[in-house]
């Protein structure tokens, strides 16, 4: 687990958005992995979603609150959490600001449709050169079209690990754009679903809001985060015992 955290970006917030803004500005290459427990308990059974991960191409933020806290439990400090939400907001954000173009790949027709209204609306210096729900015959056709199109920011909402894998194949084929797999962020910019209140956010407790809000994720939850954590506290064990072996 440990290798994981190694590669993940370990500045503040502000200082990953201020890189963001000068690869977009420069029409630089990146790849971001927005990772969670969950992405990280896929890859430890995954082999080719681990190489992903720590790929030297592949640029990989704290997501969520035990991401962060795993990481420093290991001794891998990182500073704070870069929720995926957050940052695609912030991507749109700038894409807008520069007159940028965006490629929209993922979820239901309805929520992509509404996604790309709101995205209209709030963006109108943004445009969007393409968008496809996440159901078409080929998923390799559309990513196929998007290294053709070349946008500035691409947006894949496809869960994990499916859509680090398309952006990871597909990657080396393209001379500039952020690439970012989004999850279920194509839900919050529809409207379809509202993020946790701020005092959720304030207490690192928005897995506490989605739980109640929808009370199927436990399963989940389970089988991610607390054994996340499970995991991440035998090593703290592991490793301690080692260095008092050691002395």
């Amino acid at each position: 687990m440990k290798k994981y955290f190694k590669k993940m970006f370990k500045g503040k917030q502000k200082e990953f958005y201020e890189l963001l803004e000068d690869n977009l500005k420069n029409e630089k290459k990146m790849f971001i992995v927005t990772a969670n427990p969950e992405t990280f308990m896929k890859a430890e059974k995954n082999k080719e979603y681990s190489k992903i991960i720590l790929d030297k191409g592949t640029t990989v933020i704290a997501d969520g609150i035990g991401s962060v806290l795993g990481a420093n439990f290991l001794g891998q400090k990182v500073k704070e959490r870069i929720p995926g939400v957050d940052t695609t907001l912030k991507l749109l954000e700038l894409g807008n600001k520069y007159k940028k173009t965006v490629y929209l790949f993922g979820t239901y027709e309805e929520i992509l449709q509404k996604t790309i209204q709101n995205i209209k609306r709030d963006y109108p210096n943004l445009k969007i050169i393409g968008h496809s729900n996440g159901y078409p015959e080929s998923k390799d056709e559309i990513m196929d079209k998007i290294v053709k199109k070349e946008p500035d920011i691409a947006l894949l909402s496809l869960g994990v690990p499916i859509q680090e894998e398309y952006i990871s194949k597909y990657i080396t084929k393209v001379k500039k754009g952020i690439y970012m797999g989004i999850g279920g962020t194509f839900d919050v910019l529809s409207g379809e679903k509202k993020r946790a209140p701020k005092i959720f956010m304030v207490l690192r407790c928005e897995w506490l809001y989605r739980i109640v809000k929808e009370p199927n994720r436990m399963k989940r939850f389970y089988n991610n985060n607390i054994k996340f954590g499970f995991k991440i506290v035998w090593q703290m064990i592991f490793k301690r015992k080692e260095k008092n072996e050691k002395a």
